[in-house]
């Protein structure tokens, strides 16, 4: 019986490091929401036509692809294109999602995304937040990104609560700590829903 796992959390919380165990020591498939939202926006294909169909083609580069800056700074400047742009992409982004997630070859897979509500909780037969302390976090994206102190913050408040991913989610991840103790944190979840379903 296939198993799809939805992992969230906010950036910096370590979601790759949890993702690379799942898929290198458990043999999970992985899917990335965002690559797949990127990939339904390449010249052509349905996100592309559909937004270019509510919004114009002024966001085009001379090849006709998306000029992502252009973009978003369109989507950033109106709240209102930012919401037509959501409504347009978010569904047909979650349905190839599943969709993938149902044909992978792997009896395990894993689902990627920052941003996840009780519709994707739906789809998923569990979903795993992934937890850092704001302090880990902050240095995370100071060395991996050269964010400063204030800008890494600025974004982590603006993303959704610890206690918004914790309503969302049926089990934590603390990934504050050592690989070691992520990976057995992983192992424990693995096969306690292992045995649940014998």
């Amino acid at each position: 019986m296939k198993r799809m796992v939805g992992i969230t959390g906010g950036v910096g919380s370590g979601k790759s490091r949890v993702l690379e165990i799942l898929r290198e020591e458990f043999g999970a498939g992985i899917i990335l929401t965002d690559e797949v939202a990127r990939t339904l926006m390449e010249k052509g294909n349905e996100g592309w036509r559909q937004v270019t169909e509510a919004l114009g083609t002024g966001f085009l580069r001379p090849d006709g692809e998306i000029d992502r800056k252009l973009l978003a700074d369109l989507i950033f400047s109106d709240d209102k294109i930012r919401k037509t742009v959501d409504v347009l992409i978010h569904p047909i982004t979650w349905r190839e999602v599943y969709r993938m997630a149902r044909e992978a070859p792997q009896d395990l897979v894993a689902v990627e995304s920052a941003l996840m509500g009780k519709e994707q909780r739906d789809i998923f037969g569990e979903m795993w937040y992934v937890y850092s302390s704001v302090e880990v976090r902050i240095a995370r994206l100071m060395e991996s990104r050269g964010y400063t102190r204030k800008k890494s913050l600025d974004i982590i408040r603006s993303q959704a609560s610890e206690e918004e991913y914790k309503s969302l989610c049926s089990q934590i991840i603390d990934n504050s700590g050592s690989l070691e103790e992520t990976r057995a944190q992983i192992k424990r979840l693995l096969e306690q829903e292992e045995k649940r379903d014998r």
